[in-house]
């Protein structure tokens, strides 16, 4: 078997890249220095995937300048993409240019919430707390299903959402995105089928691209999936998954309504399949905001939690809900990949969750958020964009924007004015169509400047 150098593997996402559209013809591509970041090569690595691309035709280099994507660059065929591994390379790229801020740049496109928003949680005084008693512990691989503190807290949180669990039912994972892994492993196989919204989550989409499945895309409407389209899809596959976000979507912002929650509740009855629930920003809605998990009772769902978003990234701390024997299972996986998740990140969130101070700090949270998402709908309001849905609170808004049809443009047009927006074609299973919408996060909103720009335009 020939093996692929890193060269190989980083021209083959770009030849991706230039055939879906994210650079087009005239377009430059990242400098040898930027690439390097993004993707940690070595400069060699780069300069030689780049002198591939320009053998092929697809490139021209000019001097001083760098590197600009020829007219008339074929567009590539998946089916002449040879590894898994290269299709979802475009997923890991956006992810990189997405967790990498430049200094002085507005993060208009992020994920997260602001630090200071985050920062009266004081991590440093629980892990003097954690220090202070069970020392030994820390030293020694922790349970294949999570510690058991931490698991009995996530029962009562479960409980706050209206499910009912016990601990034998959760396992810990190294946060939600991880959560997401041990579930595409354990259920999907190459050519399967799984249903996806559209738009969603991108992270996933490459998880699932590097698994081998087939997306089916599901339309994401204001009160949740097309019902339409999904009993549609039924009728004509077989999907064994359907991963949905109830509320808090990404990127949308938008909340499952009761109507639909049930109806879906109804058809993975009906046609045994699971239902997926990703509730990463739970901690930013009201705990009566309506899951299809709930409905369900983790008869034909799993539930996936985390506190990367409400307390810190850096812990990397989150949760699957389901019956005992799925969980079982994905215990299982979890051992065989990870051995254990980390017994201190845990033990850390466990004794936050003792603290009423969490309790305090989700309502601070929470009305930051609901300021924030108020303040935003005004300002797009009154530059005459268009939004998706007007959540009362939501980490996110989906926007389209005056005489914009491809958001690509507006991040091109954007980034040298010093904001970083999230393009709506990044978060569709089809990226190569292109897509008006793009993600904003409210935190980053209210901005004079990008107000005065949009005015101008």
């Amino acid at each position: 078997m020939t093996r692929v150098t890193l060269a190989q593997q980083l021209a083959a996402s770009l030849v991706e890249q230039i055939g879906n559209g994210t650079y087009r013809a005239g377009d430059r591509l990242p400098s040898l220095r930027e690439c390097m970041r993004l993707f940690g090569h070595s400069k060699n690595t780069v300069i030689n995937a780049y002198e591939s691309l320009a053998s092929q035709g697809l490139v021209e280099a000019r001097h001083g300048l760098g590197f600009f994507v020829r007219p008339g660059a074929p567009a590539t065929h998946e089916s002449d993409d040879p590894l898994p591994y290269a299709r979802a390379m475009d997923t890991v790229w956006l992810m990189r240019q997405q967790f990498v801020r430049e200094p002085g740049q507005s993060p208009l496109g992020e994920g997260f919430p602001p630090v200071d928003w985050l920062m009266d949680m004081r991590l440093d005084k629980f892990t003097r707390q954690i220090m202070r008693t069970g020392v030994s512990t820390l030293f020694r691989y922790g349970n294949r299903l999570g510690n058991a503190g931490l698991r009995q807290h996530l029962v009562q949180k479960l409980a706050s959402y209206s499910i009912s669990a016990t601990p034998r039912q959760i396992v810990t994972t190294h946060g939600a995105n991880h959560a997401l892994d041990l579930i595409v492993r354990r259920f999907v196989a190459p050519g399967d089928t799984v249903l996806v919204e559209d738009p969603g989550y991108y992270p996933l989409f490459g998880k699932l691209q590097l698994q081998g499945a087939r997306m089916l895309p599901v339309p994401r409407l204001p009160d949740g999936p097309d019902i339409q389209v999904l009993e549609q899809h039924l009728r004509l596959h077989k999907p064994k998954l359907f991963f949905i976000q109830s509320v808090g979507h990404n990127p949308t912002g938008s909340d499952i309504s009761p109507g639909v929650a049930h109806r879906l509740v109804q058809l993975a009855q009906a046609h045994n399949f699971i239902l997926v629930d990703d509730d990463a920003l739970a901690d930013f809605k009201p705990a009566s905001a309506i899951k299809v998990s709930a409905l369900d009772q983790l008869r034909h769902s799993l539930y996936v939690g985390s506190f990367s978003k409400s307390v810190s990234a850096a812990l990397r701390v989150g949760f699957i809900a389901g019956s005992k024997e799925l969980i079982d299972e994905l215990g299982d996986l979890k051992m065989l990949l990870h051995t254990s998740s980390s017994e201190f990140c845990e033990r850390t969130v466990d004794v936050i969750l003792m603290e009423g101070h969490f309790l305090r700090h989700l309502i601070r949270l929470q009305e930051r958020l609901k300021a924030a998402t108020t303040a935003g709908l005004q300002m797009l309001d009154e530059i005459g964009a268009q939004v998706f849905c007007r959540p009362e609170q939501s980490l996110y808004l989906w926007a389209r924007f005056k005489h914009i049809d491809d958001a690509r443009e507006l991040t091109r047009q954007l980034l040298p004015k010093g904001f970083m927006i999230a393009p709506g074609h990044i978060f569709s299973p089809e990226q190569s169509r292109i897509n008006p919408w793009t993600r904003l996060n409210v935190a980053y909103l209210n901005d004079p400047l990008l107000m005065a720009i949009f005015k101008d335009t």
